[in-house]
């Protein structure tokens, strides 16, 4: 993981796509958008059925790695509000367990708004934590420090020829919009017009790699 100051705040961004808070011992994620594959088998696109259970052992991995004591999830976690009923017995097990095991918060997003129970865990709209607002989607209109997802950026570059796509963080002074971090998700590009209409001018693309952090300024 890789130092980053945002907000006066110190965080660590991660190559898996997460961030940890370490003055809180928090790991935050979004758009993990569980049952995916099963949604859309329900509309006649047969998808491998695993997608939750990669997604959810990739946290279970992350919460051991950074000894995390709370967990946020930005919103869309379940790819639709019956998405939670859904889970297969196995999947059920784990996520209950994990939001047994340390402090967790489902914020909602567009997907998951009807979330009545996410296996344990808070349910909330956003919130406000030590000054910064956690929210779904970022809010062009307000000027308090915000961490969001929704958009699931990804940089997508030319080296040696070909096109190289990765997941990223966007970034302005006051806005960090963190990549999705589902097993089964896609992703707009960073410098997309809704994105930079999200985050205002002057923004960055952020990969964070084991030992360091690539910065690309993105075109208004």
């Amino acid at each position: 993981m890789v130092p980053f100051s945002f907000a006066d705040t110190a965080l660590c961004l991660m190559p898996q796509g997460a961030l940890f808070w370490p003055a809180r011992r928090a790991l935050i994620v979004a758009d993990l958008h569980f049952e995916k594959a099963s949604w859309f088998a329900g509309h006649g696109q047969m998808l491998p059925p695993y997608d939750s259970l990669a997604t959810l052992a990739a946290l279970d991995a992350l919460v051991t790695q950074t000894g995390a004591q709370e967990l946020w999830c930005l919103g869309d976690s379940f790819h639709d509000a019956a998405g939670v009923d859904r889970l297969p017995c196995d999947a059920r097990a784990q996520l209950t367990a994990l939001t047994a095991r340390l402090r967790w918060c489902w914020v909602t997003g567009n997907h998951d708004v009807g979330i009545a129970d996410g296996c344990g865990g808070e349910i909330v709209d956003e919130a406000l934590v030590d000054g910064l607002m956690l929210r779904h989607e970022a809010d062009p209109g307000d000027p308090q420090p915000e961490l969001s997802g929704h958009f699931h950026p990804k940089l997508r570059v030319r080296l040696r020829g070909r096109q190289v796509a990765r997941r990223c963080f966007v970034a302005t002074p006051t806005k960090l919009i963190l990549p999705a971090f589902g097993a089964l998700t896609g992703g707009l590009d960073a410098d997309h017009p809704e994105i930079i209409r999200a985050v205002g001018g002057g923004a960055q693309a952020l990969v964070p790699l084991d030992d360091r952090l690539l910065r690309f300024a993105l075109a208004a």
